[in-house]
């Protein structure tokens, strides 16, 4: 009896497209509005269509230009593929859970790529021919976690960082790649690793992080095996992206070593810790830059440039310090990657496009989209772009925040509101392309997303406005955002949902227990619901990072006092609490503690659990799984008066 159900409906579904199809193409009268379509219900497929929206980012670029590489999940998970000069994508990798991380060869004849399993983040080394994909495995640890690589300027070596010693400290490892052996170079207690080598393959330029934000830079001679510390400051500063350059002296880097701690271009000497800051018209010095890219043959420099959130590229020729044109493309650029040519190869989105790969050539100003991702069969003249609004906190402080609205928004009527809580905490909200959110909004929700005190991209103050005992500072800003929205008559009391992941899992928590009855519903994912258990449990490697920015286990009162467990009887909001459980950051011990809590409060609470999963759902089915909840789970609980949207495909 279901076959010609579905024959049916198939049939219904392609005649109505066809007559609307035909009556554009024929018809003199005016074409339909996004409006009527919207009302009609024609063009509102199932969340699971919406995340079959492709996107490709740039993953390298062969030094000859010939051969540009990306990452996409368009076979189900996270993979590398070549763009051959013909443009046909060519999938290199079929890892089960996708890659972790790929680093290009000097020669682009290699590769190194990082996988894990299950979602574990204990990703193992691979060695990849970039010309036919064949893998082998390099390092096979248990409960080990290899990253950070970098090669030597022979492709000979490649030098990683790795805590197989005590599962603990992060220690600086270099490995011949004829043979498969390494041995360890710098033994540091903390978290270390290598940056990059110098040309002539004599020094290692590496890091340790002192903070999550923060970290000193060390030079090791190679021959000696002798480290020793080349920067020196008071503490929270940051050396980002530094490249030791030809003379074994300078290095370029971003630092936020400065009055407003705005991340900005600077380079230094390694016989002196002194900053130089380069010329304001290099890099608006207004502006946060988010990461640095130096050619291959130290010609070229790419800033990349935070303003507003929104991603620009800044290129530079570093010895005359001239100015090469940036690509006239206005959303989010990332990437960066030079050919000999210097050509630059970039990820390029907005909230509207989907996320693709370009090459810019500056010289004749020519930029071509080598990827293209699908939209599975959307019209992206539905999506919408969000408006950059700023509103005052309880201290007066002014908070940056994106506002999406559906396309057939009425002013004055409210609209049930998806509050959504960026991770990190020092994370930052940015215009990106973002299926669900498109989704939510053709759903006839709004969409609010602050970059609260403790987010990056606006200075090292702001960064720091909410560490240690200032934790909920930060719960009070969003608090302060929906009374925005509710006074400037965007939406009203019970109308108003919240969901965030990972630190924005805590926040929802938080949220629900200090203000248990500003919501109607709440999504927690991957969220910390004690901190106690979670400093205890989470990875050994990132306990000492993650006290530096919530507080020591020492200070037990604080910890209890700033958890949401223990207000969990006062929460109210219907809750769902996703989680995978090989989470190594989050243990997925915190989802059950809150679960069981709430059940026993008689509270109302759902759940999803992944069980090949870790901090977050990367497999295309399960994040399918987890929207489709989310869209049901805020449809219910703030839009109690109106049917669920029937489910749509094709």
């Amino acid at each position: 009896m279901r076959l010609p159900l579905v024959f049916v409906g198939t049939a219904l579904c392609c005649a109505a497209l066809l007559a609307s199809c035909t009556s554009q193409a024929v018809s003199d009268s005016q074409p339909p509005t996004v409006k009527s379509l919207l009302n009609q219900g024609q063009y509102v497929p199932d969340i699971a269509t919406f995340l079959q929206i492709g996107g490709c980012t740039a993953a390298g670029l062969s030094w000859d230009g010939r051969d540009a590489y990306f990452t996409s999940s368009m076979s189900g998970a996270s993979q590398i593929y070549r763009l051959t000069p013909e443009g046909w994508p060519y999938q290199l990798t079929t890892f089960e859970d996708g890659v972790d991380f790929f680093e290009l060869s000097p020669n682009g004849a290699m590769a190194i790529v990082g996988a894990s399993v299950g979602g574990s983040e204990q990703s193992d080394l691979h060695l990849m021919d970039t010309r036919t994909g064949r893998v082998v495995r390099l390092t096979e640890g248990q409960k080990v976690q290899y990253a950070s690589v970098v090669w030597s300027p022979d492709n000979r070596q490649i030098y990683f960082r790795s805590n197989e010693e005590n599962g603990k400290d992060f220690l600086v490892y270099q490995m011949d790649i004829a043979t498969g052996n390494y041995e360890k170079i710098f033994g540091m207690e903390g978290y270390n690793g290598p940056l990059n080598v110098s040309q002539d393959g004599t020094l290692l330029l590496m890091y340790h992080l002192t903070s999550n934000v923060a970290n000193d830079l060390y030079l090791l001679d190679l021959a000696s095996r002798e480290a020793r510390k080349i920067t020196s400051d008071t503490g929270g500063v940051l050396y980002d992206g530094p490249v030791l350059m030809p003379d074994n002296m300078t290095i370029w880097m971003v630092c936020n070593n400065n009055e407003d701690g705005i991340p900005r271009l600077a380079k230094m000497t390694v016989d002196s810790p002194e900053i130089q800051w380069a010329p304001a018209e290099w890099a608006d010095p207004k502006w946060p830059v988010d990461g640095l890219r130096i050619s291959q043959d130290f010609r070229f420099l790419a800033a990349l440039i935070n303003e507003d959130g929104y991603g620009r590229i800044r290129l530079r020729e570093i010895e005359t310090g001239r100015d090469l044109k940036s690509p006239p493309v206005d959303g989010i650029i990332t990437g960066g990657f030079f050919d000999i040519t210097g050509s630059c190869l970039i990820s390029f989105n907005s909230p509207t496009l989907a996320p693709d790969v370009w090459r810019w050539n500056p010289t004749n100003e020519q930029l071509d989209q080598l990827t293209f991702s699908i939209y599975a069969g959307i019209d992206r003249q539905l999506f919408r772009e969000p408006q950059l609004i700023h509103y005052k906190s309880f201290d007066g402080l002014e908070i940056p925040a994106f506002i999406y609205l559906p396309p057939d928004y009425k002013p004055g009527e409210p609209l049930p509101f998806i509050v959504d809580a960026h991770g990190g905490p020092e994370g930052q909200t940015r215009p990106y392309f973002q299926r669900n959110i498109q989704y939510f909004l053709l759903n006839g929700f709004g969409v609010f997303a602050p970059n609260i005190r403790g987010s990056d991209g606006y200075g090292r103050k702001y960064l720091a406005m909410d560490d240690y005992k200032n934790r909920k500072h930060s719960l009070m800003d969003y608090k302060a955002g929906v009374e925005w929205l509710i006074a400037n008559g965007y939406t009203q009391q019970g109308m108003v949902g919240i969901r965030g992941a990972s630190y924005g899992g805590y926040v929802v928590l938080g949220m629900i227990t200090e203000y248990p009855d500003m919501f109607g519903a709440a999504i927690d994912g991957v969220g910390i619901a004690n901190f106690k258990t979670f400093l205890l449990n989470t990875a050994a490697y990132r306990r000492a990072l993650r006290e530096a920015e919530y507080g020591p286990l020492s200070d037990e009162a604080f910890l209890h006092e700033i958890s949401p467990i223990h207000k969990a009887h006062l929460i109210k909001t219907p809750l769902l609490v996703v989680h995978g459980e090989n989470d190594p950051r989050v243990p997925v011990s915190e989802a059950r503690q809150i679960i069981a809590a709430i059940q026993k409060s008689g509270g109302i609470v759902d759940s999803l659990i992944f069980p090949d999963e870790g901090h977050g759902a990367s497999k295309r089915v399960n994040v399918i799984e987890e929207y489709r909840r989310q869209v049901e789970f805020f449809t219910k609980h703030l839009k109690k008066n109106t049917p669920a949207p029937a489910r749509k495909e094709g």
